[in-house]
């Protein structure tokens, strides 16, 4: 008998456990938007972009490092005799070739070669001997790929890459902050609204109650318990459309701010401000300037701009100047061979120039024509973007004093709703009013009450807008991305 009971024991804890395991947080404006900034999903993989431009710079500085190469080769070949009496000849190679050459940030290359070789021949006499080579050599771009911005043109390209993409995190980090406010402030609503619906039911069921009592007493007719019934119902399905719509934006705001499912409910703590906000039109207008799409788009255009320099340079001719100087030495005994290299008994050098271009030049023509298409063509979005940032500066402005003004109008009409509702009230104890009418007017103040708190929730929405749309958002919160965030994320990397 005890294992049946022990199982129903359990049975019966399990969903108690399971319960007392979600909680209730109580959540600040202030902690759900660092919760977003540090957890949110979207935001965090933004971050990824700039972390690999960041290992694109570091790659494309490798042009700066030196490069060692070891190069070994063995020939062996015999050639048979001819009918005209030639002899046969047999020959065996053995190159051991160094060198090191390094990227200059003039767009030459300096390379230093110590080359061996030996060769052993049964026509010549001796019939073997070594040929060592210790040199230099430069080659020089003179016209075309010449200077430091030629050369290091895919770092700047990636420098610039990272800035835009810096920006584009912070367009990001915007757009996921202003997220965070609405929602916030959309859960108040809905929670307020709930509540508003909540104190509706029991208001109804109060008539509900005082109605049937009448009727009972001989004083009203039996119809008037139909309609307090109807009206209770309709308040009861409204509540319950009203606890879905909390429990849905709990699970939003949850998933936004990546917090733990054992977290049952979310219950704000601040509420929307009701205090006027005044805008000076003209300094938001400035300050819309300098928003992180716009800075975002005047890093797109630099960037076009240095392609299009760089791609002016490579129309030109390719004019190479080359020069070197070699230690040669040549003997049947590697060591005397590496003493006449020390000595410099046999100097060779050279110098020469190299002029290559391609007749029409179309290729390069073209790159530069379409780099030159595209940089004008990112100039106009960009005017295109400032002009647009003006015309939401406005439309922003506009939304904040209409959303203070329906404030006052919601206060005032929800004023009157309860004023109206105890008159309809007082009428209907005497007789003047049916049960049908105080439903309705207590419907009235309910729907009043929600319009209400919707113009608070909705002039802090203006406010969010307002401050999205003008950029400066995040510093009002205090938030500031800083180059070295995705540096950090570089590094960790391995």
């Amino acid at each position: 008998m005890r294992v049946p009971i022990l199982l129903s024991l359990v049975i019966l804890i399990l969903p108690v456990a399971a319960y007392s395991s979600e909680t209730t947080r109580s959540l600040t404006l202030n902690e759900a938007i660092r919760m977003a900034v540090e957890k949110n999903l979207d935001v965090r993989a933004e971050l990824y972009n700039p972390a690999q431009y960041e290992a694109d710079i570091n790659r494309y500085r490798a042009i700066y490092d030196p490069l060692f190469t070891l190069q070994s080769n063995y020939t062996d070949s015999t050639t048979t005799a001819t009918s005209t009496g030639t002899l046969g000849v047999s020959s065996q190679t053995l190159n051991l070739n160094s060198s090191l050459s390094q990227q200059l940030w003039t767009g030459g290359t300096a390379a230093v070669t110590f080359n061996n070789g030996y060769t052993n021949s049964s026509v010549f006499t001796p019939p073997s001997s070594w040929q060592t080579g210790l040199g230099v050599s430069l080659n020089q771009p003179l016209l075309k790929n010449v200077g430091r911005e030629a050369t290091e043109i895919d770092i700047i390209i990636s420098r610039y890459s990272k800035f835009a993409s810096l920006e584009h995190f912070n367009v990001r980090l915007l757009s996921t902050v202003a997220q965070v406010r609405t929602e916030y402030f959309k859960l108040y609503n809905l929670r307020e609204d709930r509540n508003v619906k909540k104190v509706s039911l029991e208001l109804a069921q109060k008539i509900l109650s005082e109605t049937k009592a009448r009727v009972k007493a001989g004083v009203l007719p039996a119809m008037e318990i139909l309609n307090a019934e109807y009206g209770a119902v309709t308040r009861e399905k409204e509540l319950i459309d009203a606890e879905l719509a909390v429990s849905n934006q709990v699970d939003v705001l949850r998933l936004l701010l990546q917090m733990d499912a054992s977290v049952a409910d979310i219950q704000t703590v601040d509420l929307p401000t009701r205090d006027r906000f005044d805008v000076v039109e003209s300094e938001a207008l400035q300050k819309a300037l300098d928003r992180p799409d716009i800075r975002e788009q005047k890093r797109t255009l630099e960037l076009n701009e240095v392609q299009t320099k760089n791609l002016s340079q490579k129309t030109r001719p390719d004019l190479l100047f080359t020069t070197s100087v070699q230690f040669a030495g040549s003997d049947s005994a590697y060591q005397r061979n590496i003493n006449q290299v020390a000595a410099a008994d046999y100097p060779v050098w050279s110098v020469g120039l190299k002029l290559s271009y391609p007749l029409g030049n179309g290729a390069a023509e073209n790159d530069y024509r379409k780099s030159r298409l595209k940089t004008e063509q990112v100039s106009l979005q960009l005017r295109s973007l400032e002009e647009t940032s003006a015309k939401e500066v406005k439309a922003a402005i506009r939304g904040i004093v209409t959303g203070f003004k329906q404030i006052e109008v919601a206060d005032r009409g929800t004023v009157f709703a309860e004023e109206r509702l105890r008159s309809f009230m007082r009428k209907n104890e005497v007789g003047l009013a049916t049960t049908k009418d105080v439903l309705d007017v207590e419907n009235d103040l309910a729907i009043s009450k929600s319009t209400q708190i919707s113009a608070v929730v909705g002039y802090a929405n203006a406010l969010t807008t307002y401050w999205q749309v003008t950029g400066e958002l995040l510093e009002r919160e205090g938030i500031r991305v800083v180059e070295g965030d995705a540096d950090k994320l570089y590094s960790a990397t391995r």
